[in-house]
């Protein structure tokens, strides 16, 4: 049996199992909840062992790892990517959405268009939004059997002149590409034309399939302007709770107005806690990612064939990476209130709402499917019985 295997049952105040939050997104709390973009996993050992640790020293002093930290992310990504990045360009905040939001105030104007490629992680249109900038559609469209960027599109609003940034999500959340080499640097080459930043948001990075190779933005020519919020260990380890999160700015310009901005608003100051246990997952998680994302990998396998044999009517488009896969029940002919009805109510499954992500995708919905993968198919048996009684 792997460690991922186990079924955990503890006290908790998790947002996913939490009554108000559920009826408040998917209107009833009588659900298996696969909505969040979390793990139900224990942390890996060192974490643990590491916040332990300090817990039994019982001194909660000024106290400030963040070189070693710094170090022990250059390192991990030295190992893991080939990238060769200087501790001293990362610029630490509480989380990738923070880093996003002192991103788009520091390097864009007031009414500025912000490009997205749709469907995309709902809080990408949020923060957007609440820094007053403009969101500016870019929809993927389906080649090849896959999700692609559609670069005739992404020139059309390139040209307009108002788009100053793009804003990218590699891997992408929630259809799972890991966009290539090629994509990758035909779209920086056209934001170099048209002088737009790209910032990267790579949260997901590690978690990357076989056949699949994941390509950072800095593993490109030309990408001088741009930028990489490699993010945090938050997904990777399971760790949303505790876990910074980490801009990464090798252009000095940039990196003065960025930093400038986030020190004065005291952003900087992590906890102890936050910076052991990202250290800790740093230097000692590489056995424990690898294993995850194995049997991530063989729980994707089990739904691929699931859909092919017993469920034909549900339509996924293989992810090459992320925790999350992206349901298409539009073949069913239900609206969006039948289709609700008939996963939250009679399946009694919370899935993530595809209208979330984008107007275009209410027959969509996204599930997380970082549990025990005996969970993973109960819930999808019970969406084939809610499926089948129609």
């Amino acid at each position: 049996m792997s460690i991922f295997d186990i079924e955990h049952t503890v006290e908790n105040y998790f947002v996913k199992n939490n009554p108000k939050y559920l009826k408040m997104v998917l209107g009833t709390d009588d659900v298996m909840p696969l909505w969040i973009a979390d793990m139900d996993f224990k942390v890996a050992s060192p974490i643990t062992e590491a916040l332990r640790n300090i817990v039994e020293r019982g001194i909660y002093a000024y106290e400030d790892i963040s070189p070693q930290v710094k170090e022990a992310m250059a390192n991990w990504n030295l190992k893991r990517h080939g990238l060769q990045m200087n501790p001293n360009a990362f610029i630490q905040v509480n989380g990738v959405l923070t880093a996003i939001a002192v991103i788009l105030r520091a390097l864009t104007k007031e009414s500025d268009g912000i490009m997205i490629q749709t469907p995309v992680y709902h809080q990408f249109y949020n923060a957007i939004k609440t820094a007053n900038r403009t969101v500016i559609e870019n929809p993927l469209k389906i080649e090849n059997g896959h999700y692609a960027f559609d670069f005739e599109h992404m020139e059309q609003q390139l040209k307009s002149g108002n788009t100053k940034m793009i804003l990218l999500c590699n891997p992408h959340n929630p259809v799972g590409r890991v966009w290539c080499h090629e994509e990758l640097q035909k779209l920086v080459d056209l934001a170099n034309q048209y002088n737009v930043i790209i910032v990267s948001d790579e949260v997901h990075s590690e978690i990357v399939f076989s056949k699949t190779k994941f390509n950072s933005i800095l593993s490109l020519e030309n990408i001088e302007n741009h930028i990489a919020v490699l993010g945090s260990p938050a997904k990777t380890f399971g760790m949303q709770s505790i876990a910074n999160g980490y801009i990464y700015a090798e252009n000095k310009a940039q990196f003065e107005v960025i930093n400038s901005l986030v020190t004065s608003m005291y952003l900087h100051q992590g906890g102890a806690l936050s910076a052991y246990a990202i250290l800790a997952a740093y230097t000692s998680g590489h056995a424990w990612v690898d294993e995850l994302v194995l049997y991530l990998e063989e729980t994707v396998n089990w739904i691929e064939d699931f859909l092919k044999t017993e469920l034909p009517q549900v339509k996924m488009i293989r992810p090459e990476g992320t925790y999350q896969v992206w349901l298409d029940f539009s073949a069913l002919n239900l609206n969006k209130t039948q289709l609700k009805a008939l996963v939250f109510n009679k399946a009694k499954v919370g899935l993530a709402l595809g209208s979330t992500f984008g107007a275009d995708y209410e027959l969509f919905m996204r599930m997380n499917i970082a549990s025990p993968l005996a969970k993973i198919q109960q819930a999808f048996q019970r969406i084939k019985a809610a499926i089948d009684s129609l």
